[in-house]
């Protein structure tokens, strides 16, 4: 293999895949470039993560020489890419990598990313869903139920007509049922079903509202209300507006 230094020799590098007299020569090379110097300290983590792994072995391969095997597999197949690959990007050259050790493996486990870490830095996970957190956000309009059904809608008007976000208390399953909005001349939209299980949402041994969520091209000067309506029949809660 020639000596010739490659910028995208720096995976190989990472990796310790590189002949010696490749390795002398980038590693010269590392002294005056900041660019494969702060990539090398990316793909740390890449290597680090590949570095041991070894094959799951089942019980009936213990006591033989697959798991000798795979790792030189595994390095000699990454060596034969790198060649291949020697003007590619450098992160394809490393999935590469990763892809190898997982196939000719047979199967790894990992216990963390390639980068290191758990979640997405940046992350954000809300205790709420996104029809509970509208709701709570807004200014609720209060609806008028039946044995002991409530509820409220919060609204939001929007380009292409009305969102909507239901809370509904106080009602026992199994039940299918929709969200119908009806507009000042009687035309009604469903704007979102849902099935209500047998314990039920806002009731004693299931103490949480249903919360759900949905639009209608309807604006909301051309509705009269909203309907909580079980399939079959049945009006459950009103909510006019």
């Amino acid at each position: 293999m020639s000596s010739q230094v490659e910028h995208t020799d720096v995976g190989a590098y990472a990796l310790g895949l590189l002949e010696e007299a490749d390795r002398r020569a980038f590693s010269a090379h590392l002294s005056g470039c900041p660019s494969c110097t702060a990539e090398l300290a990316e793909l740390s983590g890449t290597a680090a993560a590949l570095v041991g792994i070894e094959p799951v072995e089942d019980e009936e391969d213990k006591g033989g020489d697959r798991a000798g095997e795979a790792p030189a597999q595994v390095i000699d197949l990454i060596r034969r890419k790198q060649a291949a690959d020697r003007r590619a990007r450098r992160r394809t050259f490393l999935l590469g990598a990763a892809a190898a050790v997982v196939l000719v493996g047979g199967g790894v486990t990992v216990g963390a990313t390639i980068s290191g870490g758990g979640a997405a830095p940046g992350g954000h996970h809300s205790a709420h869903g996104p029809a509970e957190e509208f709701y709570r956000q807004g200014k609720p309009i209060a609806g008028t139920g039946v044995s002991g059904v409530s509820g409220g809608l919060v609204l939001e008007t929007k380009a292409w007509g009305t969102h909507a976000a239901l809370e509904l208390k106080g009602v026992r399953g199994p039940l299918e049922c929709e969200l119908v909005a009806v507009s000042k001349t009687g035309e009604r939209r469903v704007v979102t079903g849902w099935a209500v299980p047998e314990k039920g949402y806002g009731v004693p041994g299931s103490p949480e509202p249903l919360y759900v969520h949905g639009g209608t091209a309807f604006s909301p000067g051309e509705i009269d209300r909203f309907e909580v309506s079980a399939t079959g029949g049945g009006t459950l809660l009103t909510v006019d507006v």
